[in-house]
């Protein structure tokens, strides 16, 4: 077992972001959103006090997970459900596997030890989030290394464009967000008309440069156009968290650990029409 990581000095900046849309019903205008991702068995401080400290002023309405809670190199699941069932006492934690968590001889005992810790693991299945008679959708992809760690690019969008057509077919007019650990699949979002994506995965892309951005990302290769922060697509937007931990390369630069803050608004165009979701 290698040793796990404590970043109990490193700084975790937290990074707000307002998404706006005007799908979004009128009684969750204000909606926030506490977004962690990346983990990797990671603690800063001592059982992950820190980060709970952050998420506790944060006062989020959830918590979304987006993968790679666990690090297969470094396979702790004790880290994982301890600091779940801390921060299920802040707030709703919902929560998808990513491909770390595909490789693990035991996630499946894990993935049940989050669940009683308080998780709500969201593997290719919805909930539904009510304010009175509004509603909002929120769904989990399963990441696509539970299925193949390697699998021609056009093979995967075909199959995870299925996935989401089969989950969503019973919320059609519903404002959705969807949990799912990669990124580079945004335009098979896009295309299923999902209001707003939470992904992670990219690390910011590990290095960051001035006027350059991340790097070097995971099934985006060099220079990743998928890094970190906000990108919109027509009615669709995404938000990629650059993470808290690290895996197989232990440095980042001009890219700090992470928490987003999303903070959920309704816009109504400028004509003043919008669908009434």
């Amino acid at each position: 077992m290698r040793k796990r990581r404590n970043q109990s000095g490193s700084r975790i900046e937290r990074t707000p972001i307002a998404v706006g849309s005007p799908f979004l019903p009128a009684a969750f205008s204000g909606f926030r959103i506490a977004h962690i991702s990346d983990l990797h068995n990671t603690q800063f401080g001592e059982k992950n006090r820190r980060l709970l400290e952050l998420l506790a002023e944060m006062k989020p309405d959830m918590i979304a997970v987006t993968g790679d809670l666990l690090d297969s190199r470094r396979t702790e699941p004790e880290i994982a459900v301890q600091f779940v069932s801390n921060a299920v006492k802040l707030a709703p934690v919902y929560y998808v596997p990513g491909n770390h968590e595909s490789r693990i001889a035991v996630y499946e005992e894990t993935e049940a030890a989050l669940a009683q810790a308080g998780a709500a693991v969201l593997r290719n299945r919805q909930i539904l989030l009510k304010r009175g008679a509004a509603r909002i959708s929120v769904l989990g992809l399963e990441d696509p290394g539970f299925i193949a760690e390697t699998e021609d690019a056009e093979v995967r969008r075909k199959r995870v464009d299925f996935q989401l057509k089969d989950m969503i077919a019973d919320s059609a007019g519903t404002y959705t967000i969807l949990l799912s650990h990669r990124p580079e699949l945004f335009p098979v979002y896009g295309e299923n008309r999902i209001d707003l994506s939470l992904c992670g995965h990219a690390h910011g892309g590990q290095i960051r440069l001035p006027g350059l951005g991340g790097i070097i990302a995971p099934n985006q290769g060099l220079f990743p156009q998928y890094t970190s922060g906000l990108y919109q697509r027509d009615r669709a937007a995404m938000i990629v968290s650059r993470g808290l931990g690290n895996s197989l390369f232990p440095f980042r630069l001009n890219n700090p650990p992470e928490v987003v803050e999303v903070r959920l608004e309704r816009r109504v165009p400028a004509s003043g029409h919008a669908d009434d979701k």
